[in-house]
Protein backbone atom coordinates (compact mmCIF):
# COMPACT_ATOMS: atom_id res chain seq x y z
CA UNK A 1 0.00 0.00 0.00
CA UNK A 2 1.37 3.42 -0.88
CA UNK A 3 1.84 6.15 1.72
CA UNK A 4 -1.06 8.15 0.24
CA UNK A 5 -3.40 5.17 0.54
CA UNK A 6 -2.23 4.42 4.08
CA UNK A 7 -2.87 7.98 5.17
CA UNK A 8 -6.23 8.09 3.41
CA UNK A 9 -7.24 4.98 5.36
CA UNK A 10 -6.27 6.69 8.62
CA UNK A 11 -8.14 9.82 7.59
CA UNK A 12 -11.46 8.06 7.09
CA UNK A 13 -11.05 6.08 10.32
CA UNK A 14 -10.64 8.87 12.89
CA UNK A 15 -8.87 8.33 16.16
CA UNK A 16 -11.84 8.70 18.46
CA UNK A 17 -15.03 10.19 17.07
CA UNK A 18 -16.95 6.98 16.46
CA UNK A 19 -17.07 5.88 20.09
CA UNK A 20 -20.60 6.00 21.43
CA UNK A 21 -20.62 7.69 24.80
CA UNK A 22 -22.92 8.37 27.68
CA UNK A 23 -24.08 11.83 28.67
CA UNK A 24 -24.56 12.63 32.34
CA UNK A 25 -26.95 15.42 33.05
CA UNK A 26 -26.71 17.14 36.41
CA UNK A 27 -29.93 18.67 37.60
CA UNK A 28 -29.96 21.05 40.51
CA UNK A 29 -32.46 20.26 43.21
CA UNK A 30 -35.12 22.90 43.72
CA UNK A 31 -34.23 25.45 46.36
CA UNK A 32 -35.85 25.19 49.75
CA UNK A 33 -37.47 28.22 51.25
CA UNK A 34 -36.68 28.44 54.94
CA UNK A 35 -38.26 30.94 57.35
CA UNK A 36 -36.47 31.64 60.66
CA UNK A 37 -38.39 33.06 63.59
CA UNK A 38 -36.19 35.22 65.80
CA UNK A 39 -36.83 35.33 69.54
CA UNK A 40 -36.32 39.02 70.00
CA UNK A 41 -38.33 42.13 70.86
CA UNK A 42 -39.95 44.08 68.03
CA UNK A 43 -41.99 47.21 67.73
CA UNK A 44 -45.75 46.71 67.18
CA UNK A 45 -45.28 47.51 63.50
CA UNK A 46 -42.47 44.96 63.18
CA UNK A 47 -44.43 42.36 65.09
CA UNK A 48 -47.46 42.88 62.91
CA UNK A 49 -45.31 42.45 59.83
CA UNK A 50 -43.60 39.41 61.30
CA UNK A 51 -46.81 37.68 62.33
CA UNK A 52 -48.64 38.25 59.06
CA UNK A 53 -49.61 34.79 57.74
CA UNK A 54 -47.43 33.77 54.79
CA UNK A 55 -48.97 32.29 51.64
CA UNK A 56 -48.89 28.51 51.50
CA UNK A 57 -46.03 27.10 49.45
CA UNK A 58 -47.13 24.35 47.08
CA UNK A 59 -44.35 21.78 47.16
CA UNK A 60 -46.37 19.13 45.34
CA UNK A 61 -45.98 20.68 41.88
CA UNK A 62 -42.16 20.96 41.99
CA UNK A 63 -41.91 17.39 43.25
CA UNK A 64 -44.07 16.11 40.41
CA UNK A 65 -42.01 18.07 37.88
CA UNK A 66 -38.79 16.63 39.35
CA UNK A 67 -40.14 13.09 39.19
CA UNK A 68 -41.19 13.59 35.58
CA UNK A 69 -37.76 14.92 34.71
CA UNK A 70 -36.04 12.02 36.45
CA UNK A 71 -38.24 9.60 34.53
CA UNK A 72 -37.31 11.21 31.22
CA UNK A 73 -33.62 11.04 32.08
CA UNK A 74 -33.91 7.37 32.94
CA UNK A 75 -35.75 6.67 29.69
CA UNK A 76 -33.12 8.58 27.74
CA UNK A 77 -30.32 6.69 29.45
CA UNK A 78 -31.93 3.34 28.61
CA UNK A 79 -32.09 4.24 24.91
CA UNK A 80 -28.41 5.23 24.88
CA UNK A 81 -27.32 2.12 26.80
CA UNK A 82 -29.14 -0.10 24.33
CA UNK A 83 -27.56 1.67 21.34
CA UNK A 84 -24.14 1.43 23.02
CA UNK A 85 -24.51 -2.32 23.52
CA UNK A 86 -25.61 -2.89 19.93
CA UNK A 87 -22.84 -0.72 18.57
CA UNK A 88 -20.14 -2.48 20.61
CA UNK A 89 -21.40 -5.82 19.26
CA UNK A 90 -21.18 -4.58 15.67
CA UNK A 91 -24.95 -4.52 15.31
CA UNK A 92 -25.06 -1.18 13.52
CA UNK A 93 -28.51 -1.78 12.05
CA UNK A 94 -29.89 -2.48 15.52
CA UNK A 95 -28.13 0.60 16.90
CA UNK A 96 -29.64 2.66 14.10
CA UNK A 97 -33.14 1.42 14.95
CA UNK A 98 -32.63 2.20 18.63
CA UNK A 99 -31.35 5.69 17.88
CA UNK A 100 -34.23 6.41 15.51
CA UNK A 101 -36.67 5.46 18.28
CA UNK A 102 -34.66 7.66 20.63
CA UNK A 103 -34.89 10.63 18.24
CA UNK A 104 -38.62 10.07 17.75
CA UNK A 105 -39.00 10.31 21.52
CA UNK A 106 -36.48 13.16 21.93
CA UNK A 107 -36.45 15.00 18.57
CA UNK A 108 -34.53 18.01 19.90
CA UNK A 109 -31.64 15.97 21.33
CA UNK A 110 -28.51 16.97 19.39
CA UNK A 111 -26.49 14.11 20.86
CA UNK A 112 -28.94 11.55 19.49
CA UNK A 113 -28.69 12.94 15.97
CA UNK A 114 -24.90 12.97 16.21
CA UNK A 115 -24.73 9.35 17.33
CA UNK A 116 -27.17 8.34 14.59
CA UNK A 117 -24.82 9.97 12.09
CA UNK A 118 -21.94 7.86 13.46
CA UNK A 119 -23.92 4.64 13.06
CA UNK A 120 -25.05 5.59 9.56
CA UNK A 121 -21.44 6.33 8.59
CA UNK A 122 -20.38 2.88 9.76
CA UNK A 123 -23.02 1.45 7.44
CA UNK A 124 -21.69 3.61 4.57
CA UNK A 125 -24.95 5.54 4.39
CA UNK A 126 -22.93 8.66 3.77
CA UNK A 127 -25.56 11.19 2.70
CA UNK A 128 -27.87 10.16 5.53
CA UNK A 129 -24.97 10.50 7.94
CA UNK A 130 -24.28 14.04 6.73
CA UNK A 131 -27.96 14.91 7.16
CA UNK A 132 -27.87 13.67 10.76
CA UNK A 133 -24.74 15.67 11.53
CA UNK A 134 -26.27 18.76 9.96
CA UNK A 135 -29.36 18.33 12.13
CA UNK A 136 -27.04 18.14 15.15
CA UNK A 137 -25.52 21.47 14.15
CA UNK A 138 -28.96 23.00 13.57
CA UNK A 139 -29.91 22.09 17.14
CA UNK A 140 -26.51 22.97 18.60
CA UNK A 141 -24.46 25.24 16.31
CA UNK A 142 -21.27 24.94 18.39
CA UNK A 143 -21.13 21.15 18.18
CA UNK A 144 -17.53 20.83 16.97
CA UNK A 145 -17.64 17.03 16.81
CA UNK A 146 -20.39 17.17 14.19
CA UNK A 147 -18.35 19.46 11.91
CA UNK A 148 -15.38 17.11 12.26
CA UNK A 149 -17.62 14.14 11.48
CA UNK A 150 -18.93 15.76 8.29
CA UNK A 151 -15.32 16.37 7.29
CA UNK A 152 -14.58 12.67 7.77
CA UNK A 153 -17.48 11.70 5.53
CA UNK A 154 -16.20 14.04 2.81
CA UNK A 155 -12.68 12.64 3.25
CA UNK A 156 -14.01 9.12 2.73
CA UNK A 157 -15.18 10.36 -0.69
CA UNK A 158 -11.87 12.14 -1.41
CA UNK A 159 -13.71 15.47 -1.28
CA UNK A 160 -10.69 17.04 0.35
CA UNK A 161 -11.52 20.75 0.03
CA UNK A 162 -14.96 20.23 1.56
CA UNK A 163 -13.45 18.07 4.29
CA UNK A 164 -10.91 20.75 5.18
CA UNK A 165 -13.64 23.37 5.33
CA UNK A 166 -15.53 21.31 7.92
CA UNK A 167 -12.42 20.57 9.99
CA UNK A 168 -11.64 24.27 10.10
CA UNK A 169 -15.17 25.03 11.29
CA UNK A 170 -14.63 22.57 14.13
CA UNK A 171 -11.33 24.24 14.99
CA UNK A 172 -12.95 27.68 15.00
CA UNK A 173 -15.14 26.37 17.81
CA UNK A 174 -12.31 24.58 19.62
CA UNK A 175 -8.78 25.41 18.54
CA UNK A 176 -7.41 22.60 20.77
CA UNK A 177 -9.47 19.90 19.06
CA UNK A 178 -6.54 17.59 18.31
CA UNK A 179 -8.55 15.01 16.36
CA UNK A 180 -9.73 17.70 13.95
CA UNK A 181 -6.17 18.99 13.63
CA UNK A 182 -5.01 15.48 12.74
CA UNK A 183 -7.76 15.01 10.17
CA UNK A 184 -7.03 18.44 8.71
CA UNK A 185 -3.35 17.52 8.39
CA UNK A 186 -4.17 14.35 6.48
CA UNK A 187 -6.42 16.27 4.10
CA UNK A 188 -3.71 18.89 3.63
CA UNK A 189 -1.24 16.12 2.80
CA UNK A 190 -3.62 14.70 0.22
CA UNK A 191 -3.77 18.11 -1.48
CA UNK A 192 0.04 18.46 -1.54
CA UNK A 193 0.22 20.99 1.30
CA UNK A 194 3.01 19.15 3.09
CA UNK A 195 4.35 21.95 5.28
CA UNK A 196 0.88 22.90 6.53
CA UNK A 197 0.16 19.24 7.21
CA UNK A 198 3.31 18.87 9.30
CA UNK A 199 2.51 22.01 11.29
CA UNK A 200 -0.99 20.74 12.03
CA UNK A 201 0.28 17.32 13.08
CA UNK A 202 2.89 18.78 15.43
CA UNK A 203 0.26 20.93 17.10
CA UNK A 204 -2.04 17.92 17.45
CA UNK A 205 0.76 15.88 19.07
CA UNK A 206 1.44 18.62 21.62
CA UNK A 207 -2.23 18.85 22.50
CA UNK A 208 -2.62 15.09 22.86
CA UNK A 209 0.41 15.03 25.17
CA UNK A 210 -0.92 17.92 27.25
CA UNK A 211 -4.16 15.98 27.65
CA UNK A 212 -2.21 12.88 28.68
CA UNK A 213 -3.55 10.99 25.67
CA UNK A 214 -0.31 9.13 25.06
CA UNK A 215 -1.68 6.53 22.67
CA UNK A 216 -3.14 9.18 20.38
CA UNK A 217 0.07 11.18 20.50
CA UNK A 218 2.03 8.07 19.52
CA UNK A 219 -0.30 7.34 16.59
CA UNK A 220 0.02 10.86 15.25
CA UNK A 221 3.80 10.82 15.72
CA UNK A 222 3.91 7.76 13.46
CA UNK A 223 1.92 9.61 10.80
CA UNK A 224 4.22 12.61 11.15
CA UNK A 225 7.26 10.37 10.69
CA UNK A 226 5.79 8.80 7.54
CA UNK A 227 5.15 12.21 5.99
CA UNK A 228 8.58 13.53 6.95
CA UNK A 229 10.20 10.48 5.36
CA UNK A 230 8.05 10.62 2.26
CA UNK A 231 10.64 12.68 0.38
CA UNK A 232 12.99 9.69 0.55
CA UNK A 233 12.82 7.68 -2.70
CA UNK A 234 12.59 4.34 -0.90
CA UNK A 235 9.51 5.22 1.19
CA UNK A 236 6.17 3.99 -0.12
Amino acid sequence: MTLNNQLKTVCVQPLSYLTLSMITTIISAPSVLAVTWQNSFHSPEQSAERLTPQPNINITEPKIAQLQQDSLLQERSQFIQQANAQYSQGDFKGAEESLRKFIKRFPEDAFGHYQLGNVLFRQEKLEEAITSYQETIRLKPKYALAYNAIGIVYASQSRWDEAMSEYRKALEINSDYADALTNLALALWQTNKRDEALTSLKKAINIFKSQNRKEKASQVEQILQKIQNSDNPGVS
